[in-house]
């Protein structure tokens, strides 16, 4: 009777924890029969590097560390956890080593009994058929559905029928009869294979119409020449900003530089959240600060939106950014409409997440100007008010001030080009550890408004000199690999122990800062152009620095980490309370937990190859 109820026992605790949960309850309650109990002690290893191992591990109670071929730690395994699976699966020698830091109580299953259980049950078999980093990939899908599909439709999929085309020698009146044979409120006006131009229903009437213009006339003198246009393989949603943002209703897609359609906005707004679209289109008709500060105030209700239908991180992070983009450029221009006309060309640029096209809600301001080399003395006080009167209004809006003083309002960040150059040559050639980690957001950088050659000017310069600053590239890899996730001691995360966070979980220091910190020392050791992380990542592999399965790895981590701390925020709109980066782990569930744990080892493992990669041994 003992006996049978320490077998039930066992059962029910491993009908707790997956993948045990997803066995039939009569394979499950035999289970337990098949199981020998293993006691070890803190400090002992429970499977050695290099060695073969036959059995797959179910941590009862305890703690065990899990280290990679260097030693370094990859994850720590608390009670339900499994281990042991990667050399039972793949039938290798194990390159990690598994050793208790407590003392330790684990369930033993055979590898027989594995591979029989394996090969009967599929749901079974899928938990460790692709192993740690897949199950990562299955989350973030599990975390997505439809509504992230709606916002990563391309503006291809939306093109149902060929451009509507005319010569521009033809008429105004063949222009109509054409609109009105093919039911069109747009027609392209085409110069031989080129686009010369746009004219729509809305030209016929404000142009030749209310003007009296003769029918006869060339259609070329009432056509939008040279109008803006998409890219077919553009984000429909960002492509519908634009359109609002530019006060535009058809927009002719291109691919190679030939016409393939036309998308109106009304084609736009049956396929993509419209309430982001909206938002930034009334941030555009404000006249005053108070007015894009009301507007601004609705950002947090957009979030939380997007996350109740469970759009990406990635996605939302780009949304957000473009609501900042625009409340940033109308300040600049209610402020420039207030000064009077710069004196001499400038770019405003933003800094870290928002350059990278990845700006959650609680963000502060991170910005810069680059003036260009003609200004004097005198001209510069214009945009040291000009600085500070859009500071004031971001901070109106929403965006505190930045607490190390990465802001336009900063004379040190208020520079003419040259002087921009010098800095970033000083970075890069004398590198010193404390100005590099607080110059390394200076690398985020993208320009938001102003003269669009100054920045490209800098840019490339950055680019070209970077990959061969070896110095700088071993203090920037250095900074990455320490600013560790937060694995688990005894069971648990490592929370803040102290302060107004006490007892939370930093998500974004040592989750999204640390892939963000190891994807910008890989993209600047490439002088590749790219700032968006996913696509510093994606230049990592194309570069051949990291692989394929290993810069996935990394983006579906990234993208977890970043949803969890997104849905975190989003439920603090909800209730009404501050919103910030700090996620309790008892309000996590079991599956966010894993896989978060998941995700974190798989940052550390990236941390690791960067150590070996950028050695900081001449330094």
């Amino acid at each position: 009777m003992a006996l049978d109820v320490e077998l039930a026992e066992i059962r029910d605790f491993l009908a707790q924890h997956a993948p045990f949960d997803s066995l039939p309850s009569g394979v499950l309650a035999d289970l337990p029969r098949r199981l020998t109990v293993e006691y070890h002690r803190r400090g002992r290893s429970i499977i050695a590097r290099g060695k073969d191992n036959h059995s797959l591990y179910v941590l009862r109670s305890g703690a065990v560390d899990i280290r990679d071929d260097q030693g370094m730690l990859v994850d720590r395994a608390e009670a339900g956890d499994v281990f042991g699976s990667i050399t039972l699966v793949l039938g290798n020698p194990s390159t990690f080593e598994v050793a208790a830091i407590e003392d330790t109580l684990v369930y033993v299953l055979p590898g027989a009994d594995f591979h029989a259980l394996t090969g009967a049950h599929p749901d079974f078999a899928h938990f460790f058929d692709e192993q740690r980093t897949h199950r990562m990939r299955g989350a973030v899908a599990t975390l997505q559905d439809s509504g992230s599909t709606m916002l990563r439709t391309s503006v291809r999929d939306l093109i149902t029928r060929a451009p509507i085309t005319i010569a521009q020698g033809a008429t105004i009146t063949e222009a109509a009869r054409t609109m009105k044979e093919h039911g069109a409120s747009s027609l392209l006006v085409m110069d031989g294979e080129a686009l010369a131009g746009i004219v729509t229903d809305r030209d016929l009437r404000n142009r030749v119409l209310a003007v009296g213009l003769g029918a006869d006339r060339p259609v070329q003198e009432v056509m939008t020449a040279g109008p803006f246009v998409g890219d077919a393989d553009a984000l429909a949603f960002e492509v519908l900003l634009e359109m609002v943002g530019r006060n535009i209703h058809h927009l002719p897609i291109l691919e190679h530089d030939r016409p393939i359609g036309v998308v109106t906005t009304t084609d736009l707004m049956r396929m993509v959240q419209a309430s982001p679209v909206y938002v930034v289109g009334d941030i555009q008709k404000q006249s005053d600060v108070e007015g894009v500060a009301t507007v601004s105030a609705r950002l947090p209700a957009v979030v939380e939106s997007l996350v109740g239908q469970d759009a990406s991180a990635d996605d939302i992070g780009r949304v957000v950014t473009a609501i900042g983009d625009a409340v940033e450029r109308r300040l600049i221009t209610l402020a420039e409409a207030e000064l009077g006309g710069a004196p001499v060309p400038y770019t405003w640029v933003a800094l870290g997440s928002r350059a990278r096209l990845e700006q959650a809600l609680a963000a502060d301001q991170d910005n810069a100007i680059i003036i260009s080399d003609e200004a004097t003395d005198a001209d510069l006080a214009w945009f040291e008010e000009l600085a500070r009167r859009v500071s004031a209004g971001l901070v109106e809006c929403g965006y505190p001030t930045c607490p190390g003083d990465v802001m336009a309002t900063n004379p040190r960040w208020r520079l003419r080009l040259q002087d921009w150059r010098q800095e970033f040559a000083t970075w890069l050639t004398q590198p010193v550890p404390d100005a590099i980690l607080q110059a390394s957001i200076f690398f985020d950088m993208r320009p938001v408004h102003g003269d669009s050659g100054l920045f490209p000017e800098l840019h490339h310069g950055i680019l070209a000199r970077a990959p061969q600053s070896r110095l700088f590239l071993a203090h920037l890899a250095k900074a990455a690999t320490l600013n560790e996730p937060p694995l688990g001691f005894f069971r648990g995360f490592v929370l803040a122990k102290e302060g107004e966070h006490a007892d939370t979980l930093d998500i974004k220091r040592g989750g999204i800062g640390a892939v963000v910190e190891l994807a910008r020392v890989h993209a600047l050791a490439l002088g590749s152009p790219a700032v968006n992380t996913v696509a510093r990542l994606q230049a990592a592999i194309t570069g051949g620095i990291m692989s394929e399965e290993k810069g996935a790895d990394l983006t579906d981590a990234l993208e977890f980490i970043s949803y969890v701390r997104l849905r975190h925020q989003a439920a603090q709109v909800r209730e009404g309370r501050p919103v910030d980066n700090h996620v309790n782990p008892d309000q996590l569930s079991s599956f966010d937990k894993r896989h978060l744990r998941e995700a974190f080892a798989i940052v550390r493992s990236a941390q690791s190859a960067m150590a070996s990669r950028y050695p900081t041994t001449f330094m």
